[in-house]
């Protein structure tokens, strides 16, 4: 686990503030996340639910589909902000095994800095690679 308070702060800001724009009107858990690129810009997303529940897109996926949209493809880290809707949240809300494998299709394991904020103020950070050991494919390797 790493700790570093540099520009962490803003994106964990970006993505508390990303969550207040999440539409979860069946799970009542709300997540916002920010994406830091390479070249320092954020790109944000939030959950999205769908009464047919599979259509539905990840905080994360968001962010990054959005970036990539975009034309980005080197990311530094991403800040994940989830909890139940109206709420501040109860604890940290790591990404879901698909967004963590969405991250090891555009992100180098070793490198890219996951932050998972408790609050505004108080966070913990991990690199990909300890929050998805032996990931499959991706940046580079198949």
């Amino acid at each position: 686990m790493k700790q570093n308070h540099g520009r962490e702060k803003e994106l964990v800001e970006a993505a508390f503030a990303a969550r207040e724009k999440a539409y979860a009107p069946y799970s009542g858990f709300s997540v916002g996340a920010a994406l830091l690129t390479e070249g320092g810009e954020i790109y944000t997303g939030c959950n999205i639910e769908n009464a047919a529940f599979t259509p539905g897109c990840c905080a994360e996926r968001a962010a990054f589909f959005r970036a990539v949209g975009e034309g980005e493809r080197n990311f530094a880290a991403i800040a994940v902000a989830g909890g139940k809707t109206g709420e501040a949240p109860a604890s940290a809300c790591p990404p879901c095994g698909v967004c963590r494998q969405v991250m090891q299709e555009f992100c180098d394991p070793a490198t890219f800095l996951i932050l998972l904020p408790e609050s505004p103020e108080k966070w913990k950070t991990y690199t990909l690679a300890e929050l998805l050991p032996l990931g499959f494919g991706g940046h580079g390797k198949i």
